[in-house]
């Protein structure tokens, strides 16, 4: 039996293809999850119209992402810490801290989008990388200043 996938499923194609199911599976298993549609002129068309509208929407997605790479790359954040002898810092600055940061600049954005390995626990300059999608990654940067 032909059936029209319309989502990307492992082991037989990604959305939009036409693909050749056992009858029993497509019934029992592809219909009732929305994963797929029997093949036929009208169900085509509508599977066609669901690509073209992911496309864009994907399009759209992408072109927001990449203004907002943008205006990451070109801003920079500044950290006043009170530091003790031999400069060493009370507390530290953790990726809520730039996540707050960046929303009072108007930045908003994933909170787990702020790849930052470990609390930053000292004074200097930082690049921290942010991930907005699983091809496109940016870097911010800190300068981390004595009060």
């Amino acid at each position: 039996m032909e059936v029209i996938l319309l989502e990307d499923f492992e082991g037989l194609g990604v959305s939009g293809e036409i693909v050749r199911a056992k009858p029993g599976y497509a019934r029992n298993y592809l219909f009732p999850r929305g994963i797929a549609l029997r093949s036929s002129k009208k169900n085509r068309a509508i599977a066609e119209e669901r690509k073209r509208n992911k496309e864009l929407k994907s399009k759209r997605l992408d072109k927001a992402n990449e203004s907002l790479a943008n205006k990451i790359n070109k801003t920079e954040l500044t950290f006043e810490m009170r530091v003790g002898d031999e400069e060493k810092m009370f507390g530290a600055i953790t990726s809520k801290d730039i996540y707050s940061a960046l929303e009072e600049k108007g930045i908003l954005l994933d909170k787990n989008a702020i790849l930052l390995d470990e609390s930053i626990k000292a004074l200097g300059i930082y690049h921290i990388p942010i991930k907005l999608d699983s091809d496109l990654k940016t870097e911010l940067k800190i300068y981390v200043i004595k009060t």
